[in-house]
């Protein structure tokens, strides 16, 4: 199979769909992968490395949408992107279609196969290839909260860690999931005071058995949500409804419970964000203000750290490419149901629950998209 892996255009994304090390175990079961020029440059993997590894480097972007059966990518493709892609190909990125209604009918239109990182399970019903990026963003958002808590750039001047004599600062996690989790851990290092709200009770006893009494864990309504609110310096958002978007937890009349300076931090955002106040924004401009609370809320968060979020990733997929590229993508699915709970859009149908419900859309199983028997495994 022709394999092609193009650089990244997404506004500030730096990762790439593929290392050498991946390129060479395709290229090893006889596959050709194309990859893009400079398409490494980002995380400091040369033309020279993958040529090395048995890729064929390519300069025109339309090449290899035109002749790879398979594109690999990191982030969800951009309408020029989609675009170029047709029915006879597959597509394997991070998608977040529930948040994007426009890529959603580019790429129905296109008739492609497209199947979402994001939504890949394992036997366990764990989502193993959004996990790596989660561990990222989860220990990145405590970071940039403690960076815009600091006065010169807008927030309260709180010091998470606080010093003798003085209290810490008071981190709030909604969602005790893979995000929440490395958030708390982050926060927990730096010795900030932390509570997680989740409405998982075996869960919060994992968090509880993982932590020991370093967080505090709460059932999350609406009630413990605005009395958590009233004494936090960081919120982290944190939830996560696979395929689908994010619920919002947080509006904006109760913004005005938080102390003016303290920062929110939306994980969620790629999913439409659980603030009622959260929008986009990039790594160059990451936050904005409503009511005097700082919204960090960048949807890449992973890509300030391109290299390491890239081989944590690709660690993670290879096994997924490698097996699509030797069985051929349909016939993966139909062997795989943990795969096929991935397909996200498929020859012009949505064949994901969670995508069809958010955007309005009348959706197909992906069994029958792919004319199985409902009950086949």
């Amino acid at each position: 199979m022709i394999v092609g892996v193009p650089r990244e255009i997404k506004t500030e994304e730096h990762r790439v769909g593929m290392t050498p090390a991946g390129v060479r175990e395709l290229c090893g079961h006889g596959h050709e992968v194309l990859v893009q020029e400079n398409a490494g440059a980002g995380v400091g993997l040369t033309d020279s490395a993958y040529r090395q590894a048995g890729a064929r480097i390519v300069a025109d972007r339309d090449e290899i949408f035109s002749r790879a059966k398979l594109i690999v990518k990191v982030k969800e493709p951009q309408l020029e992107e989609a675009a170029l892609l047709g029915s006879d190909q597959t597509l394997f990125t991070y998608l977040h279609l529930a948040a994007f209604p426009a890529l959603t009918d580019a790429l129905l239109e296109s008739g492609v196969c497209a199947i979402a990182y994001e939504t890949v399970t394992d036997p366990e019903g764990r989502l193993p290839l959004l996990a790596p990026m989660s561990e990222v963003a989860g220990r990145m958002s405590i970071q940039a909260a403690a960076h815009f808590l600091e006065k010169p750039h807008g927030g309260s001047g709180v010091l998470l860690a606080g010093v003798p004599g003085v209290a810490p600062g008071r981190v709030l996690i909604l969602g005790g999931g893979v995000v929440g989790k490395n958030a708390a851990q982050i926060a927990v290092g730096l010795g900030a005071e932390v509570t997680i709200l989740d409405r998982t009770a075996v869960r919060m006893r994992e968090l509880e058995a993982f932590f020991g009494n370093r967080v505090r864990t709460l059932y999350s309504s609406r009630e413990e949500i605005e009395q958590q609110l009233a004494t936090a310096d960081v919120v982290v958002g944190a939830v996560l409804i696979a395929g689908t978007s994010a619920p919002r937890l947080v509006t904006r009349d109760m913004l005005s419970l938080l102390r003016p300076g303290s920062v929110i931090v939306d994980v969620a955002i790629d999913q439409g964000g659980c603030f009622e106040t959260s929008r986009p924004t990039t790594h160059s401009d990451p936050v904005f203000e409503v009511d005097n609370i700082i919204h960090y809320c960048v949807a890449n968060m992973p890509g300030a750290v391109p290299r390491t979020s890239t081989f944590a990733l690709t660690s993670a997929t290879l096994p997924f490419i490698q097996a699509l590229a030797d069985r051929g993508c349909e016939a993966r699915l139909r062997e795989d149901v943990h795969l096929r709970h991935g397909l996200n859009v498929y020859k012009g149908q949505v064949t994901h629950n969670g995508v069809a419900e958010a955007l309005g859309k009348t959706g197909i199983a992906a069994e029958t998209a792919l004319g199985m028997t409902r009950d086949t495994r």
